[in-house]
């Protein structure tokens, strides 16, 4: 029983032609074999039992297949159509029949069988010069897997898949920079209101910069600051997961070689975007409970009076549970794409993502990883350079700026910065998400053959052949 809605597991069905344990054509039944010649025309009665009439040719002059022809005779004609031996120098031309054989064109030789270019009588196959000695040296390997879209359809390597998020923002660079575009913008120009009306209480970090602070007043500073911090973070989180919803079905058409438009994004999105949230926000609340177990017996152990031990047993709870929220994670990073091409349930996405990441989860964690390193590498050179812009604009100036001192966030600094992180972001958003969709997809094709099902979704025609290898992974 199949699992597997959306793009389902294609099956095969067994193909039609000979039977199983056929191992080559079968001959037609009307040819007359060896032991029946045909009756020839003007062959009497007396004849019955030969059946060959009386007026034969003159006796040739024969020769060993592989010797040269004798003094004064003619060379052999050439053949009149690759056969099963066409191919083969000093062998017999035109087939195992000759002209009217097994060689003739759209016979058992014609195009297209055995004695093609390629085949066993063509260059570099079992007839190709050399003879049997050359068998194989025409092979170049399995054929080029097709590309429809932006990836070949076989399993993908680690620069295929990377190669395949970048392809996706240039080809359809219009769709995907206007979604990442719109989304980061409305996300931070939400952050930089609250950030100048509600967020900016230069008070609490004035405490924080205090080292003679009251212990009380500390606290309060940085309970206030963890939660605007939460709230950006918050903010930015929304804005992350519907630029995923959104990319993740452009990024599936860009597969095909299918175009779409914004409003087909939205439209095809918009109904799974709630159990995205509910998704994302279950994952969140397992990676927390997870940590915040490893750390309560450290806890514990320093409310009942063992302050050193205590903050060492926690600190190496932490860091036991980190290990297994990153386990977990890593293992549930397929459900956002599983969830939204699929039209799956969210714990139903999860269980799918599982099934996907078994066996490769060091494989998915590293392209994960490489992806989200190039990706903050490109946003930092971005966003650096207009921060320092703007810490130089709004007069606070750049060591200040370096050593957290920024101060009261003015106009200045919070649009600059603020134009920086949109550009940043409208980058990063298609190859984080391109990435994981990519992933996902390739899972489904080294575990499902999913490359059968989109190369018929894609109308890629005689396709069904093995998958080629998979370079570089």
């Amino acid at each position: 029983m199949k699992d597997t809605p959306g793009w389902a597991s294609p099956g095969s069905a067994a193909s039609d032609g000979q039977e199983p344990g056929a191992t080559g054509p079968a001959e037609p039944a009307d040819r007359p074999g060896p032991a029946q010649p045909a009756e020839q025309p003007g062959a009497g009665p007396e004849d019955a039992g030969s059946k060959w009439s009386k007026e034969q040719p003159p006796p040739g002059q024969w020769s060993a297949p592989t010797g040269a022809p004798a003094p004064g005779q003619a060379p052999p004609p050439p053949p009149p159509g690759p056969g099963w031996g066409g191919g083969h120098p000093g062998g017999g031309q035109g087939g195992y029949g000759g002209p009217g054989g097994y060689g003739t064109p759209g016979g058992y030789g014609g195009p297209g069988g055995y004695g093609t270019p390629g085949g066993y009588g063509g260059p570099g196959g079992y007839g190709g010069p050399g003879g049997y000695a050359a068998w194989g040296g025409g092979w170049g390997g399995p054929p080029p897997a097709a590309k429809p879209g932006v990836i070949p359809l076989r399993p993908l390597g680690v620069g295929e898949i990377l190669d395949g998020a970048v392809s996706t923002m240039r080809t359809y660079w219009r769709t995907v920079l206007g979604i990442s575009l719109t989304v980061a913008v409305v996300t931070e120009t939400l952050v930089i209101l609250l950030q100048r009306f509600v967020l900016n209480d230069s008070a609490s970090t004035d405490v924080l910069n205090d080292p003679n602070a009251p212990l009380r007043d500390v606290t309060r500073a940085l309970g206030e600051v963890t939660l605007s911090s939460g709230v950006v973070i918050l903010i930015s989180m929304i804005g992350t997961i519907i630029a995923t919803a959104l990319l993740t079905t452009v990024t599936s058409r860009a597969v095909l070689g299918k175009s779409v438009t914004t409003g087909e994004a939205w439209r095809d999105a918009r109904p799974q975007i709630p159990r995205l949230f509910g998704l994302i926000f279950l994952l969140l609340l397992i990676a927390v409970g997870v940590v915040f177990c490893g750390a309560l017996p450290g806890i514990l152990v320093a409310v009942a009076g063992g302050g050193r031990a205590g903050a060492a047993l926690a600190a190496l709870g932490i860091l036991g549970a980190a290990i297994v929220a990153l386990w977990l994670m890593i293992r549930f990073s397929l459900a956002s794409p599983a969830l939204m091409l699929e039209k799956q349930g969210i714990v139903k996405s999860m269980s799918r993502s599982a099934k996907l990441v078994r066996g490769s989860w060091w494989r998915v964690f590293g392209i994960q990883l490489l992806a989200g390193i190039i990706a903050n590498i490109v946003a930092s050179i971005i966003v650096i350079p207009f921060a320092a812009l703007a810490a130089a604009l709004s007069g606070e100036g750049v060591s200040n700026l370096l050593n957290g001192n920024s101060g009261h966030l003015g106009w200045t600094f919070l649009v600059v910065s603020g134009i920086g992180s949109v550009i940043g972001s409208m980058i990063t958003f298609p190859i984080t998400a391109g990435v994981t969709v990519l992933l996902y997809i390739d899972q489904r094709i080294r575990r499902e053959a999913l490359d059968l099902e989109l190369a018929r979704a894609a109308g890629v025609q005689g396709y069904g052949g093995t998958p080629g290898t998979t370079p570089g992974s």
